[in-house]
């Protein structure tokens, strides 16, 4: 019988291995025949804006900082191959589509929009969609419903439409956050929290039922500080008063169609079709004519010289490097900050002659405090022979603002979440579980009094409680002391602990938007990438001169589908988390579990928020 299981089961992975390579084999050779259609029609009809043209922007894939350019970003099998849209690129294109004689527009399609979980992300698209708005030429929005969010950018809109049956959800933003205390317990886990830091929040779903008071006090400060924001902004783009705006919200409705338009948040209530009639008499195309629509991927390859953009030849250089993601020791990838990576570009750009300056863009909740302190080191031997400067993302916080503090300069977007000068360890014990649970004891032997630390099978002593908690203490100290230094406070120590006063006072793990933060002297302007790059070429000296480099270079597209296609569960698992909207719970979950297994002693941001 075992020899026939045996045998069956021989077939059976034969069988799914051969449909694997198969598949493999269709995606590689399906990659390479597109990457040599596009390749062949680059300079040709693929990149020919016609007259009359309208960028159509549908945002139906995550925005992130930036992708790489894949031989099979014009297929999709199920999700493989198909990348978010760059941040970078985006604006770009709006920047290029301002200048070309042959877009008349833009059409907004927000229905199938994903959602943000990045406020800073969507405030750079919505300064982008100003911005061209400058140009003179239309935009028009469109969605069969609204978020806040995907509202937020329609507003810049010249007219913004709904399909007849929409609503709009208007209620203002919340955090929905999920504790683990009583899983824990159930499971005979004992963890173990180390921390410096009333606000540092990031052991709470650990040893709580619910928020602290010191947490409340920080999400409930940042969720009113984006919220008015946001208020602000789509009041000035619609000449409706903050104050119907927020009435509104609080009326508790989802506002249907109707008495969207009778608020004026909407212009018309229309089928698509109506808006294409609209679009195509806009732009005078004639009825017989189908309105020549551009989508984004296509309109990104678009020469910046055919779109009557000046195109730079300069030696000069601004390196941008990305530094987006956890931070970690070694290499890396894309999706994370790994400390050799990162801190290898940055010293291939100190040593770079033709590189005058440096811009870090940092999107990233931190990680490791020794992976931190190594990128750190490389931006103070930069910093001293050319400018660095620093443009934050969605999130600079914790480790993120370490590896930044030093920075010549440092800008922010109003919504940027940063801060969280603090630093925290978590151990779990969990012998009982083991014992209790699945019936497994543990010994052991060993050459030393303390050999077999870190162990997660036996409860740690009181001794080495206190060295961890000390060396937590000693970090602390550290990351307040480069802030100090980076940030140029005053060194006030009145409790002789070592800590500045200045710094302790708006430390202590807590976060802050960038409106906040700029106040308080974390960061000094308020503005995106492109703020921070042409402050660089300034102080550089080369302002009328220059060109930008992205570094580091990004993973092989292959690489990374063969990655993609290794970590198939684990996209299944993170689908099914968006689903129960616990993801950005379940993403924190994950990164403090891994940083846990190689480092005690973290510089970590509390949570992942997504703002609902």
């Amino acid at each position: 019988m075992n020899f026939w299981k045996t045998v069956w089961a021989s077939l059976v992975g034969y069988l799914i291995g051969g449909i694997a390579l198969l598949f493999l084999t269709f995606l590689i050779i399906g990659g390479i025949v597109s990457a040599l259609v596009a390749s062949a029609g680059k300079d040709t009809d693929e990149v020919s804006i016609k007259e009359h043209s309208v960028l159509k922007i549908e945002l139906s894939k995550p925005v992130v900082e930036r992708v790489a350019e894949s031989p099979f970003g014009n297929i999709d099998f199920g999700g493989f191959g198909s990348s978010g849209i760059g941040l970078n690129t985006l604006l770009h294109s709006l920047e290029k589509a301002a200048s070309d004689k042959n877009i008349d527009g833009i059409y907004l399609n927000l229905s199938l929009a994903q959602e943000f979980s990045g406020s800073a992300t969507l405030e750079a698209i919505r300064n982008g969609l100003v911005k061209f708005k400058k140009s003179g030429k239309f935009i028009y929005a469109y969605a069969e419903g609204y978020s806040e969010k995907t509202y937020y950018l329609a507003s810049t809109a010249d007219s913004i439409f709904l399909f007849p049956k929409g609503m709009m959800e208007w209620n203002g933003f919340s955090y929905n956050g999920m504790f683990l205390k009583g899983t824990l317990a159930k499971l005979e886990v004992e963890p173990v929290i180390f921390k410096v830091g009333t606000f540092k929040s990031a052991v709470e779903p650990f040893i709580n039922d619910k928020m602290s008071d010191a947490n409340r006090l920080q999400v409930q400060t940042f969720l009113n500080d984006a919220w008015t924001h946001y208020l602000t902004n789509i009041s000035a783009s619609r000449k409706v008063s903050v104050e119907r705006l927020q009435s509104l919200a609080n009326e508790f409705t989802l506002l249907n169609a109707d008495k969207m338009v009778q608020e004026k948040l909407i212009d018309r209530l229309a089928y698509e079709d109506e808006i294409l009639n609209l679009i195509q008499n806009k732009t005078k195309t004639p009825a017989d004519k189908k309105v020549n629509f551009v989508d984004l991927k296509k309109y990104q390859k678009r020469k910046d010289s055919e779109a009557g953009l000046e195109v730079s030849t300069s030696k000069n250089k601004i390196a941008v490097i990305y530094a987006v993601g956890d931070i970690e020791s070694g290499e890396g990838d894309d999706e994370t900050i790994g400390s050799d990576r990162i801190a290898k570009a940055i010293r291939e750009a100190r040593k770079d002659e033709n590189i005058k300056a440096v811009v870090l863009r940092v999107n990233s909740p931190g990680g490791s405090s020794m992976a931190s302190d190594v990128i750190w080191r490389e931006i103070i031997l930069t910093k001293k022979v050319k400018p660095v400067v620093a443009s934050y993302g969605d999130l600079a916080a914790s480790g993120g603002y370490y590896i930044s503090a030093a920075c010549t300069k440092i800008y922010a977007e109003p919504t940027t979440l940063t801060g969280s000068i603090g630093v925290f360890g978590l151990m779990v014990n969990m012998e009982k579980m083991f014992k209790n649970k699945l019936g497994i004891t543990f010994d052991k032997a060993n050459t030393n009094s303390y050999s077999d630390f870190p162990n997660t099978t036996r409860p740690l002593t009181e001794y080495e409680k206190t060295k961890i908690q000390e060396s937590v203490n000693s970090v602390y100290i550290d990351f307040t002391n480069i802030v100090r230094d980076g940030r140029k406070f005053n060194t006030e120590d009145k409790n002789n602990d070592g800590i500045c006063d200045a710094v302790d006072n708006i430390a202590q793990g807590r976060v802050w938007t960038g409106i906040r933060a700029k106040e308080l002297g974390l960061v000094d302007e308020l503005g995106g990438l492109d703020d921070a790059i042409k402050a660089a070429a300034t102080m550089a000296k080369v302002q009328d001169d220059y060109r930008t480099v992205d570094l580091p270079k990004m993973k092989d597209p292959f690489e990374s589908l063969l990655n993609e296609m290794k970590g198939v569960d684990e996209a299944a698992a993170k689908a099914f988390a968006k689903e129960l909207r616990i993801e950005p719970e379940m993403k924190h979950l994950k990164t403090l579990l891994n940083q846990t297994t190689s480092s005690p002693v973290l510089m970590l941001y509390p949570y992942t928020v997504d703002f609902n």
